[in-house]
């Protein structure tokens, strides 16, 4: 598979300058200026290091999508593989044979737990990419205009059911205020859609975008994240994904990591600011084919969110998710050192 990276440790200061900024995949090493930060007493400069090539682990999905632009360049610093499930990258991380891996935010605070602290954030990878499909004539300003209507939804124990239920108790209302039946697939959420024509739908990018161009006369009422931005009142964001790094690797090789910060960011740049050209990058990866990758990249909410911004928006969801069901985090919150530097 093509190389590539993504993240970062104790140097994440360095992707603030790059995510929002539109740019071309790095190509040649010497594309990216150098960056330099402190460690200690000792200078770091960005750089590639000799015969050094970091194993990354991402999911097939929206959490790929960001770094597939650098997947596809000609960069060997990065040996880069996308998994099915997110179980088959856990046994990885813990023996050591993968130095990042982008995983869901709350695998990541249990990983923590699980290795006894051997891992840290590097960055928020992927805000909310969770939606919420109606019939084309309903308009929504809130949840408050679930009450009394059939949702359809994946996850139930899991993530999305405790995001929802976050935003519901938030509006005021009661679970009971309506009907939810869970899905075992999101296909088979797309299917009672197409089944039941009144009913609602929670779905997750790219597969509420699939759901609006197969089905008639459905569109994406409202966005599950812009719904938490509005009732959060502690900074916390909806988050799907993060970029995890193992210390041991980070401590061991800081100019590798500085690069790997500088590369990720220009592809989540390029990526958010070319759709187009990024979708044939992402259909090549098998991740999602182009067309329905183009119309879902905007919604996809692609970031690098690093420092004091990624603290607030994860911990406050990590909290969100540990008063649902502690065992979704690993049993207790992460302290101050899962965030990195």
């Amino acid at each position: 598979m093509k190389k590539r990276l993504l993240a970062l440790t104790a140097f994440l200061a360095l992707t603030l300058a790059g995510c929002g900024q539109s740019a071309q995949p790095q190509q040649e090493e010497a594309s990216t200026p150098p960056a330099t930060t402190e460690a200690t007493e000792t200078e770091v400069t960005a750089g590639y290091e000799d015969g050094l090539v970091t194993q990354v682990a991402s999911l097939k999905g929206p959490t790929s999508m960001g770094l597939s632009a650098l997947m596809t360049s000609e960069n060997e610093h990065y040996e880069f593989n996308i998994y099915a499930a997110a179980d088959e990258i856990v046994p990885l991380v813990v023996k050591g044979e993968v130095d990042i891996a982008l995983v869901p935010a709350n695998l990541a605070a249990t990983l923590y737990q699980k290795t006894n602290g051997a891992i840290e954030v590097a960055n928020i990878n992927t805000l909310s990419v969770l939606q919420v499909v109606t019939p084309g004539d309903v308009e929504m300003s809130d949840l408050t205009a679930l009450k009394g209507k059939t949702i359809y939804m994946t996850g139930k124990g899991t993530t999305p059911e405790a995001s929802l239920r976050y935003l519901v108790e938030k509006n005021g209302m009661s679970w009971d205020d309506m009907t939810v039946e869970f899905k075992t697939e999101a296909t088979e959420v797309v299917s009672a859609l197409q089944t039941d024509p009144t009913a609602f739908a929670v779905l997750p990018e790219p597969f509420a975008t699939v759901a609006i161009q197969q089905l008639d006369n459905r569109h994406i009422a409202l966005s599950l994240g812009d719904e938490w931005d509005r009732v959060s009142d502690n900074g916390s964001q909806l988050v799907t994904g993060v970029t995890i790094v193992r210390k041991e690797f980070a401590e061991a090789h800081p100019a590798a990591m500085l690069q790997f910060a500088a590369d990720a960011a220009e592809s989540v740049a390029y990526v958010n600011g070319h759709p187009e050209g990024a979708a044939t990058k992402i259909e090549s990866l098998d991740i999602v084919k182009a067309p329905i990758a183009k119309l879902a990249i905007p919604r996809c909410n692609l970031v690098c969110m690093t420092g004091e911004e990624m603290r607030t928006a994860l911990s406050g969801y990590l909290d969100a998710l540990y008063t649902f069901d502690p065992q979704m985090i690993g049993g207790k919150l992460p302290d101050d050192a899962f965030y990195g530097a």
